[in-house]
This record gives C-alpha cells, sequence and structure tokens, in this order.
C-alpha cells in the first residue's frame, strides 16, 4: 500500500486556534488511501472507501460527528462511514428524536 498525505480536502478545513479538538485526524485512516476513494463521482461505489472506515478506522465516530457539525466543509464525500445521503438522513433522525414530544391529555 503506498502512503499519502492528508487528503487535500481535509487541508481545505478551517482551522481553529484550538488545534487540539482535531488531533483525531492524525489517526485517521484516509490518510493512507488515495484520497480520490473517499469523493467517488456521481454514480460510483462508495463501497471502497466505507470499508476502509467501518472495519479499520479507530476514529469513525470523531469524523462522522465533525461532519455532521461542519456540513459548509464536510458537505460531500465519504466521512465516517457515511455518505452525504446517509448523514443527512441520520441528522434528521436527530433532529426528530430531540424534538419534544406534545403529550395529549384526555379531557
Amino acid at each position: 500500500m503506498t502512503p499519502y498525505t492528508v487528503s487535500p480536502y481535509l487541508r481545505m478545513l478551517p482551522i481553529e486556534p484550538v488545534r487540539e479538538d482535531l488531533a483525531w485526524m492524525d489517526l485517521a485512516r484516509c490518510t493512507e488511501v488515495d484520497p480520490e476513494a473517499w469523493f467517488p463521482e456521481k454514480g460510483g461505489s462508495t463501497r471502497p472507501a466505507k470499508r476502509v472506515c467501518l472495519l479499520s478506522c479507530e476514529v469513525r465516530a470523531e469524523c462522522l460527528e465533525y461532519a455532521l457539525e461542519h456540513e459548509a466543509v464536510a458537505a460531500y464525500g465519504i466521512w465516517g462511514g457515511m455518505s452525504e445521503r446517509e448523514r443527512r438522513r441520520l441528522k434528521q433522525q436527530r433532529a426528530a428524536s430531540s424534538t419534544p414530544q406534545v403529550q395529549r391529555i384526555a379531557s
């Protein structure tokens, strides 16, 4: 396996003064895989990237949370083992489950 440098997409992320919040990126398996795998062309397979995330990345949860919190930066590609559509669905599910339910009181 050829070692790759950090994806150019990761380098575009806004780095805030507190770098320790992003320290997980140094452990990400995506740094060892061709960056093109994370951003397949429309209709291309997402399976190779997801396989790397799901089977061998120890910071998958941190990556997914970052993508969910920073939609403008992580709007495309595979992040935390999920595609854009899957992340959107997860975010909607989380919003729906956190919305307080109004209980009807029988009178």
